[in-house]
């Protein structure tokens, strides 16, 4: 276990920046996969984008000097990465079925639910104005959801919700192992183990399910492969340089993205709910942001 003080909101400021910018490409990644998912199926769209991204984070893992991993950080690949999977799967599944904001949306209940797993694992401290946040930011979801999902769903878009929700259920606890592995591993390493691990358990059906996609589809497959490189790597800089209580509810940022690349790319329009519910949001990020941390000290989880 290590013990250190809480960061002053200067200190806090430049990874929660990283974080933000990570997310936006993160987004990005989520509209070319949407669009993969509907032309070569969910499992498809997944599989080759994380063999692409084998192969790009492969280049920097391997051009670099690097020592052997830990066995705590094997173990935690290992559970992240069948974690992610699944969750990815079932993400971009779900997000066929229903549209880019909404999926978005939907998967918005991860942080509130990082939030108290981080007081859990990590022994982090919550405060009231990360409680807070993080229910401004649930406030903004709903409105938004309220506002775009009025109608009827049909059969398919009921599993799509189905399915999203349960890949946020996955999303929460992948939050709390990402600060976890930030503390005992560098970027580059963790992506590398990741797109690794991911590809080798999407590999393991492939028989059944794989098929090559056309040419025409690769630019956009190794498109969403370093988008998700970087922003993984842009995001585990943060996590490791500030608690998961901080950064947490930056996550409903996300949907500000996902809103421009469904109205942009899919024609989905961004109505008033829409903006009111992208305030609540901005403005539980702005309070974690700007929130001056009390003088106390704080235990870090032992990963061993």
């Amino acid at each position: 276990m290590s013990v250190f003080r809480q960061p002053e909101p200067q200190a806090i400021l430049l990874p929660m920046m990283a974080v933000l910018t990570g997310l936006a490409f993160f987004s990005a990644m989520d509209a070319v996969m949407k669009g993969l998912s509907v032309a070569l199926g969910a499992y498809n769209a997944v599989f080759w984008r994380y063999g692409a991204g084998v192969l790009l984070i492969g280049i920097l893992y391997f051009g670099r000097r690097r020592k052997r991993p830990s066995r705590v950080a094997m173990r935690l690949y290992l559970i992240r990465g069948v974690l992610i999977a699944v969750m990815a799967f079932l993400f971009f599944w779900g997000l066929v079925r229903v549209p880019l904001a909404e999926g978005v949306a939907l998967s918005f209940i991860a942080p509130l639910m990082a939030l108290y797993l981080a007081a859990v694992l990590l022994k982090e401290r919550i405060g009231r104005n990360a409680i807070l946040a993080s229910l401004l930011g649930i406030a903004g979801v709903v409105v938004i959801v309220l506002g775009k999902m009025g109608g009827e769903f049909g059969a398919e878009a009921q599993w799509g919700v189905a399915a999203i929700l349960l890949s946020a259920t996955a999303y929460a606890y992948n939050l709390v192992l990402q600060r976890q592995m930030a503390l005992i591993a560098g970027p580059v390493e963790i992506a590398f183990f990741q797109n690794i691990i991911v590809f080798l358990c999407l590999l393991s059906v492939a028989p059944f399910f794989a098929v090559m996609p056309g040419a025409g589809h690769w630019p956009a497959l190794s498109g969403a492969a370093a988008l998700a490189i970087v922003s993984l790597l842009l995001v585990t800089w943060g996590y490791a340089r500030a608690e998961a209580q901080y950064l947490v509810s930056l996550e409903y940022s996300a949907f500000i993205w996902a809103a421009i690349f469904g109205w942009y790319f899919f024609g989905e329009a961004v109505t008033w709910m829409t903006i009111a519910g992208t305030a609540l949001i901005v403005a539980g990020c702005l309070l974690v942001a700007w929130r001056r941390p009390k003088k106390a000290e704080m235990m870090e989880a032992a990963v061993a």
